[in-house]
């Protein structure tokens, strides 16, 4: 049987007097890759903020079967979970390599003298980084910062690595290419947290699904189910792909 590696029970969570999440249930084993996907506003990024301690919030957070729903950030960072925020937040006046040994924070605290070597596995997961190592961050083009801000998350070596919207703004061709990085990423080990408007790529990559709606959980199963389930064809994955399969 497959170890659960995050267990979120009745997650409550907002902005002020304003809730947005209101009583969210998600389980992800070991080694998955679980997919968020919903429209605008249906809480995707509040949901990812809520888990890295961002934003306050009620209800069970469990990770690697410990209770962390009163631990803050920076202890969550510790115990290796990471996040790639939609915004990216790299340090656009320094170079590609420094943002990346920023991202080395969790490992040199914890006095691992390897840390540095996680460089070059970041290096062979992105070969364009390595090219651009001494470029500065803020010059690169959308999908190399992409790149830098997945890189950087990897940095610390999480257990648990959430990706908001990575796709967001991207040419479709980069698009393929973070989703195939998403792929190679999981071959690793790392449980992957994906939050995306891009219905299609986060199912045919996900193994399990999440459909959000207005702060609930609408939809859940197998992503591959979820893609052929009508509702979601209907409302996030178009008339295309009726066409497809008809």
């Amino acid at each position: 049987m497959t170890e659960t590696l995050l267990s979120v029970k009745g997650l409550r969570a907002g902005y002020g007097k304003a809730e947005v999440l209101h009583g969210i249930d998600l389980q992800a084993p070991r080694g998955s890759v679980i997919t968020v996907i919903g429209p605008n506003g249906a809480g995707k990024s509040t949901f990812l903020n809520a888990l890295m301690g961002v934003l306050p919030a009620q209800g069970q957070i469990q990770f690697q079967g410990q209770s962390i729903s009163a631990l803050s950030l920076e202890e969550r960072v510790m115990l290796g979970i990471a996040l790639v925020p939609e915004k990216r937040e790299l340090f656009g006046t320094m170079p590609v390599e420094d943002n990346l040994v920023l991202g080395a924070f969790r490992q040199v605290r914890l006095r691992n003298k390897l840390w540095r070597e996680q460089l070059d596995v970041v290096y062979q997961l992105f070969p364009r980084l390595k090219e651009r190592c001494k470029q500065l961050a803020g010059t690169l083009s959308g999908g190399e910062r992409q790149m830098l801000a997945v890189g950087r998350a990897l940095m610390s070596r999480p257990t648990l690595l959430m990706l908001d919207e990575p796709s967001l703004g991207l040419a479709p061709l980069v698009v393929r290419e973070i989703f195939h990085t998403v792929e190679n990423l999981r071959k690793t080990g790392v449980t992957i947290l994906l939050v995306e408007q891009n219905a299609r790529a986060a199912l045919e990559t996900a193994d399990h699904g999440y459909v959000l709606e207005m702060g609930e959980v609408a939809l859940s199963g197998p992503a591959e189910q979820l893609a052929h389930d009508p509702r979601v064809i209907d409302t996030y994955l178009g008339a295309a792909r009726k066409k497809a399969e008809a």
